[in-house]
Formats: C-alpha cells, sequence, structure tokens
C-alpha cells in the first residue's frame, strides 16, 4: 500500500461546475413542476438533467475537465 496522497481532482473543473449547475436547475423546475403537477414539464426536466450530463462529459473530453488542456491550475 502507498502511503503517497494523490489528490483525485474533487471535480473543481469548468465541466463538472457546468454539469453541475444544469442538473441542479433542472432538479429545481422537476420539483416545482411535481408539486404543480404539471406532467410534461417534470419530464422535460428529467430530459434536462440528462443534458447536463452530456455536457459535463463532453465538456471533459474537450479538456475542460480535471486536469484538462485547457483549465488553468490553481495554487493552493
Amino acid at each position: 500500500m502507498s502511503t503517497e496522497h494523490v489528490d483525485p481532482g474533487h471535480g473543481h473543473s469548468p465541466a463538472a461546475w457546468t454539469a453541475v449547475v444544469i442538473m441542479l436547475v433542472a432538479f429545481t423546475i422537476g420539483t416545482v413542476a411535481f408539486f404543480l403537477d404539471v406532467q410534461w414539464l417534470v419530464w422535460a426536466s428529467a430530459v434536462l438533467l440528462v443534458i447536463g450530463l452530456v455536457v459535463g462529459w463532453a465538456l471533459a473530453r474537450a479538456g475542460y475537465g480535471v486536469d484538462g488542456d485547457k483549465v488553468a491550475p490553481k495554487a493552493h
């Protein structure tokens, strides 16, 4: 077992933040729509949730993920 600590990054990247914001908006809209019994909007928010996942994945693949080519590391 290694004693070296490797920081996994914890999602501090533009890709992670964008995906989480999109998914939080989708979840909020879906919750309100469910409460107001607007079924089509609940399903639309579910689609938006999946879109948030895809956007995060695409941005990570484009270099905006943790340790990506287009992300400048921050000094701690």
